[in-house]
């Protein structure tokens, strides 16, 4: 799996026009001949990318089952260029769109971590809107809709809305990283256009959402919100006792590879005639 893993080359992408331009980098890996299961397709989180741990994993499971997998970096993150500062969940989602149109295939799992969550259920009602693929199922871990909304400007401090004010953006130590969050004042504003826990999300697949009990990042009650704004959907959620934010752990990744192959097994039976 390794040697099929480190062969991968990137292919890049131009999403927007003029200043706006952007490369975005993406791995595609093409199906098996004769194989007819969903895509799968990799939404990392804010400041990831798509050589992480569950995303090399996922790509790692598509290998093996002899399914599409399509990996991008977001502009400002990986191999993509484009400024981080500049990025917002509609540019991201424009860009995690165009690559789904690109490479084009017939049905997708969607599975997104944490911000890639948020940019999942945008996706599915996108998608709705204006045609393309169809959703096959969800895998969320650890989801972070509307977080910027929902989990951050509430609890912002006072120098924090100053900076905001007079910068355009503030600074948040990070646990992950010794270079600092920064989230700008167009990532807020934008997230308020971008908010899904609104009202009813209909994606009209099912979907399975993992969530760790001590995620210090995105609190497990988030993810039961999300659940109740899901109501006409199969929704599956599992919490992890001990699971932090991340989810990377062995076991983790065991659970993620099973949600996924419930949901491609859920996409199959779908598939047959009655």
């Amino acid at each position: 799996m390794s040697d099929q893993l480190s062969n991968a080359q990137p292919q890049f992408l131009t999403v927007g026009e003029g200043e706006a331009a952007r490369e975005i980098a993406m791995l595609v890996r093409p199906a098996q001949a004769g194989n007819g299961a969903p895509a799968l397709v990799w939404l990392s989180g804010y400041r990831s990318d798509m050589s992480g741990t569950k995303a090399v994993e996922l790509d790692g499971l598509a290998a093996e089952l002899g399914l599409a997998c399509i990996r991008l970096d977001y502009s400002g993150h990986g191999l993509s260029g484009g400024s981080f500062g500049d990025g917002t969940i509609s540019r991201w989602l424009e860009e995690a769109l165009a690559v789904i149109r690109h490479v084009a295939p017939e049905r997708v799992i969607l599975v997104g971590s944490s911000m890639g969550g948020w940019i999942a259920l945008r996706l599915a009602q996108e998608l709705a809107r204006q045609g393309g693929p169809k959703l096959a199922g969800m895998v969320l871990i650890a989801p972070a809709p509307d977080f910027t909304s929902e989990l951050i400007e509430p609890n912002l401090k006072a120098k924090e809305r100053k900076s905001l004010a007079e910068r355009g953006y503030f600074e948040e130590r990070s646990q992950y990283s010794p270079e600092p969050n920064i989230y700008t004042r167009a990532l807020i504003e934008d997230g308020r256009e971008n908010r899904v826990l609104d009202g009813i999300i209909e994606t009209g697949c099912p979907v399975h959402i993992l969530q760790g009990m001590k995620d210090a990042d995105v609190p497990h009650a988030h993810a039961m919100k999300l659940v109740e704004h899901l109501p006409a959907d199969d929704v599956v959620l599992t919490f992890i006792r001990d699971g932090d934010h991340r989810l990377s752990r062995p076991g983790d990744i065991a659970l993620l590879v099973s949600a996924v192959k419930g949901i491609i097994r859920s996409s199959t039976n779908r598939q047959m005639p009655a």
